[in-house]
């Protein structure tokens, strides 16, 4: 009996896993989307924020690399496929987002979706995508 609701309940958490995995996913896919389609203009303006680390150069390749990251990333994490690569660029994503929002001066109502959202990915990469994923499926051993 307590085995059978061990089993039940680990099978809830990694449903529940899931959901928000594939919530999270298809919302950063969907908030990237725009940004690929941008073109290079937008990719430039978003590749700006980089000079806030002293990287000034090429800042058409930076905000490429971000949307294409939000984009593939996002998708990626929703399936669960190459979950923790996905997760870190992900991370790394959200690290920069936040650190922009701080350094322009911006508000808690600004900067804390890009704070939430790097939390639940650099959790993710401790975590892993979970029972339901691909990652599981195709790579059972390092999953």
């Amino acid at each position: 009996m307590k085995r059978a609701n061990k089993q039940q309940k680990n099978n809830l958490l990694q449903a529940g896993w899931l959901i928000l995995r594939v919530g999270i996913g298809i919302s950063i896919f969907l908030h990237g989307y725009p940004k690929i389609n941008g073109g290079v203009e937008t990719w430039t303006m978003i590749g700006g924020s980089m000079s806030q680390f002293g990287i000034n150069f090429a800042p058409a390749f930076w905000g490429f690399l971000a949307a294409f990251t939000e984009s593939v990333g996002g998708i990626l994490f929703a399936l669960g496929l190459f979950f923790r690569p996905a997760a870190l660029f992900l991370a790394g994503n959200m690290a920069v987002a936040l650190t922009t929002h701080m350094v322009a001066g911006d508000n808690f109502m600004v900067f804390s979706h890009a704070m939430d959202l790097l939390i639940i990915f650099a959790t993710s990469i401790l975590i892993g995508a979970g029972k339901y994923s691909l990652d599981t499926r195709l790579f059972p051993k390092i999953a």
